[in-house]
C-alpha cells in the first residue's frame, strides 16, 4: 500500500486537512501521538530512555515528558540520541499498523503518516512515497494557536522559530494544500486523493 506523509508546522491546519482524508476512508497514522503512547507501552523504549537520560525520566511509573523536554532541547546531542532509539521503534509501528490496515481492507489506495516533523527527520522519509504539506500564512497560523490554546503570541511565535519554515518544506514536498481560509480545501484534499490512487495503480 503507498504511503501519504502529511506534514505542516503548528497552526498549518495539517490536522484538519487529515481528517478530510480520513471522512474518504483513508487511514491514517498519528505519529506524533502514536509515539507518546510508545513511551507508556513499549518497556524496552522505556528503559533504553532511561538508559539516556537517567532514572529521574520516570515518575510513579510513567514517563516525565517534561523533564524529557527539558533535557534533550538544551543539548542536540542528546536528542540525537533519543531520537535513535525512538524513530526506530516509531517505524516498526508504523510497520505494523500498515500491515493490518492492509489486511483489513486490500483495496484501500494509500495509508497517511500524519507527522509534524516528518521532512526534519531524515530517517522517517523511506517510510512514505509521497509528500503532502499544509500551508498557511503565518499571521492566520499564530491566530489558530492563540484560539486553540493558552500560549502567547510570543510563545507561539517561539514554537514557530523551532520548526522548519513552509518555503524549506515546500521544496521537499510532491503536494502542497493551501489551508487560509480563501482556498476552498475540499477541492484540494480531493485533487490529492485522486493523484494517490492513480499512483496507487501503478
Amino acid at each position: 500500500m503507498r504511503v501519504l506523509a502529511v506534514t505542516g508546522g503548528i497552526g498549518s491546519g495539517k490536522s484538519y486537512v487529515v481528517q478530510m482524508f480520513a471522512a474518504l476512508g483513508i487511514p491514517v497514522y498519528d505519529a506524533d501521538s502514536r509515539t507518546k503512547q510508545l513511551y507508556s507501552e513499549d518497556g524496552e523504549l522505556l528503559a533504553s530512555l532511561k538508559g539516556l537520560l537517567g532514572e529521574d525520566l520516570v515518575r510513579s511509573g510513567v514517563l516525565d515528558r517534561q523533564y524529557m523536554a527539558s533535557r534533550i532541547f538544551s543539548d542536540s546531542s542528546l536528542l540525537s540520541q533519543v531520537e535513535a532509539v525512538v524513530f526506530p521503534r516509531v517505524i516498526r509501528d508504523f510497520g505494523l499498523w500498515l500491515r493490518a490496515r492492509g489486511n483489513e481492507d486490500e483495496t484501500l489506495p494509500f495509508a497517511i503518516m500524519e507527522s509534524a516533523i516528518f521532512l526534519e527527520k531524515p530517517s522517517l522519509r523511506p517510510v512514505a512515497d509521497k509528500v503532502l504539506t499544509v500551508t498557511c500564512p503565518e499571521e492566520v497560523r499564530v491566530k489558530r494557536v492563540m484560539v486553540r490554546s493558552s500560549m502567547t503570541r510570543e510563545e507561539v511565535l517561539s514554537r514557530m522559530a523551532n520548526q522548519w519554515p513552509d518555503s524549506k518544506r515546500l521544496v521537499q514536498s510532491d503536494y502542497v494544500i493551501v489551508s487560509d481560509f480563501a482556498h476552498p480545501l475540499l477541492p484540494q484534499v480531493y485533487s490529492v486523493y485522486e493523484k494517490m490512487k492513480e499512483e496507487a495503480k501503478r
